[in-house]
């Protein structure tokens, strides 16, 4: 049996871990979808790196355009203050 038909495949995006336990034509196939849903930073690795990674966040990952993330107070300072 080869490691390639082995369920020991995993599927990591910028979202995080997207699925493991799989065997590497699933793994590839699910690239194939993810790929078609605009997501980046696919890659195949084995179950075993995967585990040290965190899975997958709900939601696309994507921002409004426009959008910077959440808000933060400036920091005022005053010019000539002694």
């Amino acid at each position: 049996m080869s490691e390639l038909s082995e369920r020991r495949w995993a599927v990591q995006s910028e979202r995080g871990g997207e699925a493991a336990g799989l065997t590497y034509d699933e793994a590839a196939a699910l690239v194939r979808r993810l790929r078609g849903e605009d997501v980046s930073g696919l890659c195949v690795i084995t179950d075993e790196a995967a585990r040290h990674l965190p899975p997958a966040k709900k939601g696309n990952g994507k921002r409004p355009a426009g959008s910077r993330g959440p808000k933060r107070a400036r920091r005022v300072t005053r010019k000539g203050a002694a």
